[in-house]
């Protein structure tokens, strides 16, 4: 049974990662699967599933975080629906794919690929790097590899979907708020994708474990999910009063510095 005290701690959560994600515009993955971790760590949760059982649990969040923004995005016409229904096939394959491999290689290993993600993106958020746009237009085929890439990359490490997207579609000269609404279409199709693959790859590996499925601890989704949601629009809110640019690094060094911690906690130096 989920105590009071585990229910308040993914109150506090979900609100902080669904405020950040609408003040930025950006997942809190990098946050939350650290913290969820070592919250599952500190619940008696072993090395062997507990990354995984954070990457599916941030999936599943991810599709109701998503839907707002999505369907915002929609409003104002900022989802380029071609490039949606190209990279989104490859996107499902590589996420769907890459939850079953993740599911027979040891935490450790993810533990470290996120820290390394993590650095990425800190970097690029701290030198707001954006590549030169490309003179070739995207085509089909190239969208469907992209999206094959970037699904797998977001299903291993349950962050970088929006990262990796806004990148590539602006290196093929998509306009940058359309990159943005475009990447939150995709984002929601990742999501989708990786929980689904999560579920079914942890199933034999949780099914004595208590308010699981597969890989997704259902207390923790349905809590964090609810309160994010509530505390995002706040952040949307707020977005135009503080200054973006110094909140992003904030935010970088903030997940650099969990995802190093949740490397200490799983890795066996």
């Amino acid at each position: 049974m989920l105590s009071i005290e585990l229910g308040l701690l993914y109150i506090l959560l979900g609100s902080f990662v669904g405020f950040m994600a609408g003040l930025l515009g950006i997942g809190g993955s990098g946050i939350l699967v650290p913290l969820l971790v070592l919250i599952f760590r500190c619940q008696g949760v072993g090395v062997d599933n507990v990354v995984h059982l954070a990457l599916g649990t941030s999936l599943a969040c991810m599709i109701i975080s998503s839907t707002a923004s999505v369907h915002a995005h929609a409003f104002r016409g900022t989802i380029v629906w071609k490039v949606f229904y190209g990279m989104a096939p490859g996107i499902i394959v590589g996420a769907f794919l890459a939850t079953f491999i993740a599911a027979r290689v040891n935490s450790s290993y993810f533990a470290e690929f996120f820290a390394l993600f993590m650095a990425l993106i800190a970097v690029q958020m701290f030198l707001n790097w954006q590549p030169k746009a490309s003179p070739k237009p995207a085509k089909l085929r190239g969208l469907f590899l992209a999206g094959t890439g970037i699904g797998s990359i977001s299903a291993i490490a349950a962050v970088g979907g929006g990262f990796l997207t806004v990148t590539y579609l602006s290196y093929k000269n998509v306009d940058m708020k359309k990159a943005i609404g475009t990447s939150a279409a995709i984002g929601f199709s990742i999501a989708i994708a990786g929980t689904v693959g999560y579920m079914i790859s942890g199933w034999s590996k949780t099914s004595s474990d208590p308010y699981t499925f597969g890989f997704i601890y259902v207390p923790a989704f349905l809590v964090i999910s609810i309160a994010s949601s509530i505390a995002a629009p706040y952040g949307a809110s707020c977005s135009h009063s503080l200054p973006e640019v110094h909140l992003k690094k904030i935010f970088a060094v903030i997940s650099l510095v969990l995802s190093i911690k949740m490397l200490f906690s799983v890795v066996q130096f």
